[in-house]
């Protein structure tokens, strides 16, 4: 009785006991992304590195733009330019940034003025490159780090105008200015053997389905860093197309695309309009209208080596310290633009900071001292030097992966074209009508603030996307 009690039981038990043990449940393998990858190997070494050697790029184009600004009053007298002739050589400089190093040391041996354009529309295919150095920049940081670090980007730029500005006041006045073109071509020349040591965006390759090489450049940064890798298989959804003209301008994207290369052009348009007008302010005394008594004009019937208008007014060693007193003001700024962008947001720290740029344009046209102007070109240049800076991590973040180099080259494209135009309004508008360049200026900057304010998507804290999904 009392087996027959207890066998049931016994059975019961067993066969719970086989189905607990007779069939496991498989573990399932663990998996991450590039982005949570880069967030486990953290900030360290690679990107110091990455910086340094990126950041270059910088002082490069910075060396290259600035060297029209300081040069620009010794070809006028040479080659007796008029003012479009001298806008036109920084005009054909963005054109050609649209598509190497060695035009640039070219250009210190022009024999003429025609071959000096030339060489300065090669030069622009060398430097163009610096937008996508940002790309590289954004993808590989953690998203922490991004608002912090990329403005820091801007110390690079400062470092090859001071530098440019500098050796101008020693090399123009003592070898000439061909001897200064020959200098600034270096830092060119260093980066071509320095960029063997940038590795592809990981991003890109994982999202065109070579996983291999993703790993294996995430497993170099974990290296440098003295990090670890996430545990499990990298995986990532394999974009199936690349990303195309056309979807810049897909319902999804269409007003972000638009808004942003309003914001490039005007951006570019402002910025180089003050680095320009800075050199034509000190080169022609143009404030309040008035001309400098050192501003020579060349009538006809004079020697014969002088048959058309020259201003030969040449800078001085106190015109040399303005432009490097300006010049610091890139910098200024940088801890309240980090500030502004981390805590108020891009597009809120965007809006302000284009709207004060249209206030400080109008402010030039005020009549004041020395000191005076110099406050106010310095605080012009800090303005549009945080303006850069913002637009360049807003629209690193607001495109996914597949599109996010092709949305940097188009909006670098509209910046090219605000760097073209900006010439003919400092150095040929502006000596006609003052208070109308800047009026234009400030008008340009004034609509950049409203369409920064309104952009549809804010990034802050915002991971990278890899496909559009969810945008």
């Amino acid at each position: 009785m009392t087996a027959k009690q207890t066998e049931p039981v016994t059975v019961i038990s067993l066969r719970e006991l086989n189905l607990g043990t007779s069939e496991p449940q498989p573990r399932e393998s663990k998996t991450f992304t590039v982005e949570e990858a880069v967030e486990t190997i953290g900030f360290g070494r690679f990107h110091v590195a990455l910086f340094l050697i990126m950041g270059s790029t910088g002082v490069a184009e910075a060396m290259e733009i600035m060297l029209i600004a300081v040069v620009s009053p010794v070809i006028r007298c040479e080659w007796q330019l008029e003012n479009w002739q001298v806008a036109l050589v920084t005009t054909i400089l963005f054109i050609s940034f649209l598509w190497g190093a060695y035009f640039s040391l070219l250009t210190s041996f022009s024999p003429s003025y025609i071959w000096f354009v030339f060489l300065r529309t090669m030069v622009g295919c060398g430097v163009s490159g610096h937008s996508q150095g940002l790309i590289i920049k954004t993808e590989f940081l953690p998203t922490k780090y991004r608002g912090y670090m990329l403005p820091l980007s801007q110390v690079f730029w400062l470092a090859g105008s001071l530098l440019i500005i500098g050796l101008a006041s020693v090399v123009v006045p003592t070898i000439g200015w061909r001897w200064l073109i020959r200098i600034a071509s270096i830092p060119g020349i260093i980066l071509i053997m320095a960029f063997k040591f940038i590795p592809e965006s990981a991003r890109f390759n994982v999202s065109t389905g070579n996983t291999p090489a993703a790993l294996a450049t995430l497993e170099r940064i974990a290296k440098m860093n003295r990090s670890v890798m996430p545990e499990g298989k990298l995986v990532e959804p394999i974009l199936e197309k690349r990303g195309r003209f056309a979807d810049l301008l897909d319902a999804k994207y269409l007003r972000t695309t638009l808004q942003i290369w309003v914001i490039w052009l005007g951006i570019s348009f402002a910025y180089y309009g003050v680095i320009l007008a800075s050199a034509e302010l000190l080169e022609r005394d143009l404030v309040c209208g008035s001309r400098s008594e050192s501003e020579v004009a060349v009538t006809v019937g004079a020697l014969e080596e002088s048959q058309s208008p020259c201003y030969c007014h040449m800078f001085a060693p106190s015109d040399y310290r303005t432009m490097i007193i300006s010049t610091v003001g890139e910098i200024a700024l940088n801890p309240l633009n980090i500030l502004g962008i981390n805590f108020l947001g891009r597009r809120l720290s965007l809006s302000i900071t284009m709207g004060c740029t249209a206030l400080f344009f109008l402010l030039l046209n005020i009549c004041t001292s020395s000191a005076g102007l110099i406050g106010f070109l310095f605080m012009l240049r800090a303005l549009v030097a945080a303006n850069f800076n913002t637009i360049y991590i807003y629209t690193a973040e607001v495109y996914p992966t597949m599109m996010r180099a092709l949305g940097m080259g188009t909006s670098g494209s509209l910046c090219r074209i605000g760097a073209m135009v900006a010439p003919f309004i400092s150095q040929v508008l502006m000596s006609a009508s003052f208070l109308g360049a800047l009026c234009l200026f400030s008008s340009v900057c004034v609509v950049c603030a409203i369409s920064a304010f309104t952009l549809p998507i804010e990034t802050k804290g915002r991971a990278l996307q890899v496909s559009d999904v969810g945008i």
